[in-house]
This record gives structure tokens, C-alpha cells and sequence, in this order.
């Protein structure tokens, strides 16, 4: 009889275990996958085809066949204004309500709401892009190195160039480290074969405006500007290169098909890579918290096929530079490095560390200026 006692006992204590570990797993994650949704927050419209929110919604039509996922399994809401907070927990609870098990976050202004569901509600995940705030358990950050196809775009640009005159417009000044080290790493693949070129930035200090994109676009072309990069949503800056018969660089996805006249290439995302890794993590209830930072390595970043309009040796100068990047023999911003006031910002033999460049890069490279 006590043998029978404590064989119950052992089973019972198993028991109770296994109930405990499935409970921790069911937090955040070891979802059925027929009771499993993802919610994701658009600060402009996929449907526009091209930009931000269109390349962010490849990535999530990628996970969403990576993993089989059904359409009533992906919740999209679209134009939700980053500057609005009260939008933006509109928007996040609609999916939490709808039972999404995890929620993707696009711009960065929707990092601070975030933060607070995610304390409001344990059970949910909120994984948040660009910005730099994270919890460690169900509120993550993911982004990427994009400054890798950022300098490859920058050798396009300044093989093209016949002003050495190259505009630049930016959603953010140079506070912003997400959008600094791209313009860094840009005028850096400008310079790698024209040190004679210069980069010249324009400021709209919004993320997604059409309207200011191409009143920036259109300065930088009265400045002399022949070609035209960018680091913000619309395609409205490479329309404003081709209206005036220059050329352009695009950002997120290949925008070739809207000013084929001008275009060259674009630095793009490939966000389908994060988005099935987070979304199966979930799923599985593997999920750790853990931020995300990929790069051409792993297939999150790259350049756009180069069009027609490119100048002769480009695609042999650019594959060159794409070669070392992916051996790790060059890093973008290593060695000796110096700001547009005559800083040294990084010394020979020295290598920026991601924390640097994602969150303390608030200088231009040498060959910047900011109008």
C-alpha cells in the first residue's frame, strides 16, 4: 500500500509539472496553430505598393505562407499615425481583442505605447521595429544592418553622379541614430569611388509625408543635386529626380517600377525573415524576449537588382564591396573615421559596436552636409 502511495505521488507531482511548464509556455507562445493570429500596425497603406509599409507587408504575407497561416489569421491595421498615441492603443488593442498572440509594431513611433500594453498585458507579445526600448520577456525590438546595403547603394550613387552633388532626404536630423548611420554609411560608398562627391541632407522631421518628401527632394534638385536618396516612406523623392530628368535611390522596396527613368536601386528589407522567425518562435512557445539585429548574412538586408539606368562598372564595384561585407574582411564603419567638423570618431584598427551605431551615431561622415 505504501508502495502504491508514493508511485501516486510521484505521478502526481509529474503531473502537476508538466501542467506548470505548459502554463509558462502558453504565456507567450505554444499556440495551436489553428487558434494563432498576428496583428501588425501600418503607419501608411501596403496597397500604395512601394515604401515602408508596403515592404513591411511583404514580410508579413512571407511569414504568413512560410507558416500556412490563413487570411482571418493576420490582422492588418493600416494609416495608424505614429504621433498618436491614442491611435496607435486604438489599433493594438483591436488586435489583442481580435486574439492575436503576437503584435508587430513598423515605425518607431509607436515604441512608448507598446511599452505600456505590454506591461498592461503578460500573455501577448509586442515586438516592436526600429526604436531601441525592450522588457527582455514580451516586449522585443528588431531591426537590421541596413547600413551594409546602405554603403553598397552609396557606390551606385557616386558612380553616377556628374555634379558630385548628391541630395539626401531624411525623416529625422542627426539625433536620430537609425537614420544618421544610414546617411553615414551611404556617404561612405560614396566616397569609396568618388571622394570628390558630396552628400547633402534635407530634413522633414516626419516619418511618412509625402507632401514635405517632395518639397525636400525638389530643394535638393535646386541645389544642383543629380541624384536623389532617401531614408523615408514614399516614393515621392525618386518622382522628383525623374521630373527633373536625374537620377535616384530609393529605400524599402525596388522602386524601379515608379520612376524608371531615374532609379538605380534601393536599399531594401526583407522583413519575412524576422517576421516567420518571431511569429513560429511564438507559436512553438520558444519565444525568449530576445532583441533582433540581422543583416546581408542571414538575408534580412540587401539591394534592389540594379537597373538600366546605373553607370558602367557598377555591379562589378558593388559585388567587390558586397563580397567583403559577407566574409567579414570590411566593416562599414571601422578603421579611421572622421566627422564633418574634423572629429575623429573612430580610430585605425577600431570597429563601431552595434550599440554605437544604432543608438549613438549623432554626427555626419566627413562628406555630409545638412541644409
Amino acid at each position: 500500500m505504501k508502495r502504491f502511495t508514493k508511485l501516486a505521488a510521484l505521478i502526481l507531482a509529474v503531473a502537476m509539472l508538466l501542467m506548470v511548464a505548459g502554463c509558462t509556455g502558453g504565456e507567450q507562445g505554444g499556440t495551436a496553430k489553428a487558434d494563432f493570429k498576428v496583428g501588425v500596425i501600418h503607419i501608411g497603406d501596403p496597397a500604395d505598393g512601394a515604401g515602408y509599409s508596403y515592404a513591411h507587408d511583404l514580410g508579413i504575407v512571407d511569414m504568413q505562407a512560410n507558416l500556412q497561416l490563413t487570411d482571418a489569421q493576420v490582422i492588418r491595421k493600416i494609416n495608424v499615425n505614429d504621433t498618436d498615441a491614442a491611435a496607435t492603443r486604438t489599433a493594438i488593442e483591436e488586435c489583442i481583442e481580435e486574439g492575436c498572440n503576437i503584435i508587430f509594431g513598423t515605425s518607431w513611433g509607436y515604441m512608448d505605447t507598446m511599452e505600456q500594453l505590454a506591461a498592461e498585458y503578460p500573455d501577448v507579445v509586442f515586438s516592436h521595429g526600429t526604436g531601441y526600448k525592450s522588457n527582455g520577456t514580451n516586449f522585443n525590438n528588431y531591426f537590421g544592418r541596413i547600413y551594409q546595403a546602405r554603403y553598397l547603394s552609396g557606390i551606385a550613387a557616386g558612380l553616377k553622379t556628374q555634379s558630385d552633388k548628391i541630395g539626401y532626404v531624411a525623416a529625422m536630423d542627426v539625433t536620430n541614430s537609425e537614420v544618421t548611420g544610414g546617411i553615414n554609411a551611404f556617404a561612405m560608398g560614396v566616397e569609396s569611388v568618388n571622394p570628390d562627391a558630396k552628400v547633402y541632407v534635407k530634413v522633414t522631421n516626419s516619418w511618412f509625408s509625402p507632401d514635405l518628401e517632395k518639397q525636400a527632394a525638389e530643394a535638393l534638385l535646386d541645389m544642383g543635386c543629380d541624384v536623389i536618396a532617401q531614408h523615408c516612406d514614399t516614393t515621392a523623392p525618386q518622382l522628383a529626380a525623374q521630373s527633373r530628368g536625374v537620377w535616384g535611390v530609393g529605400y524599402n522596396s525596388d522602386m524601379t517600377k515608379d520612376a524608371p527613368q531615374a532609379h538605380l536601386t534601393a536599399p531594401v528589407w526583407n522583413w519575412g525573415v524576422y517576421y516567420t522567425k518571431a511569429a513560429k518562435a511564438v507559436m512553438d512557445g520558444t519565444w525568449d524576449g530576445a532583441n533582433y539585429f540581422g543583416g546581408m548574412d542571414d538575408g534580412l538586408v540587401d539591394i534592389s537588382p540594379l537597373s538600366e539606368n546605373c553607370a558602367e562598372g557598377t555591379a562589378e564595384a558593388i559585388e567587390e564591396a558586397r563580397a567583403k561585407i559577407m566574409d567579414g574582411s570590411f566593416k562599414v564603419f571601422e578603421g579611421e573615421l572622421y566627422d564633418n567638423a574634423g572629429n575623429q570618431v573612430c580610430a585605425e584598427g577600431e570597429v563601431l559596436s552595434d550599440a554605437d551605431i544604432t543608438g549613438a551615431m549623432n554626427w555626419y561622415y566627413k562628406n555630409v552636409e545638412a541644409k
